[in-house]
């Protein structure tokens, strides 16, 4: 059994899997934006361009997209997943952590899902409020509220 990639300590073949397959079963946004971040690991362009919301025009940033997948994705961490102001909207909060040129990352983003005939779509995100600038040490807690060490979250 391979555990899934979006850490939701399912089996692939029982979590992300089936999306990736048939993309109406993505019940939740969590459900679909997980899978868009095993896609990410597993470098399944076609699945996150689909899997765009159909105004946000994917395919015309099919390189572009193709470019942010190739890196060696690590960890998602999901923060919180909310409904919006109507039941075809709903909202994910989460970090997701990747390598690159021997750099680590931290991608944090309050993403936005919209559902249309059945389908839910990622729409668009915006990034939390930073907090002010405040120098950490590697040892010291991350300023971003973890509780984790910085060199274990956003250092």
């Amino acid at each position: 059994m391979t555990q899934c990639y979006c850490g939701s300590h399912s089996s692939y073949a029982d979590c992300c899997q089936p999306i990736h397959q048939d993309h109406s079963q993505a019940n939740t946004p969590e459900q679909l934006m997980r899978s868009r971040y095993s896609a990410h690991v597993l470098g399944l362009v076609d699945f996150v361009v689909a899997t765009y919301h159909p105004s946000c025009e994917a395919e015309s940033e099919r390189e572009a997209i193709a470019r942010s997948i190739d890196s060696d994705w690590q960890k998602l961490e999901v923060i919180s997943a909310d409904p919006g102001s109507h039941t075809d909207e709903g909202f994910v909060h989460f970090k997701a952590y990747f390598s690159d040129d021997s750099q680590s990352y931290c991608l944090e983003e309050r993403s936005r899902f919209i559902r249309e005939n059945g389908l839910w779509f990622y729409i668009d995100g915006e990034f939390p409020q930073q907090k002010p600038n405040i120098k950490a040490g590697r040892n010291d807690p991350c300023p971003c509220g973890s509780g984790k060490k910085f060199k274990k979250c956003c250092g």
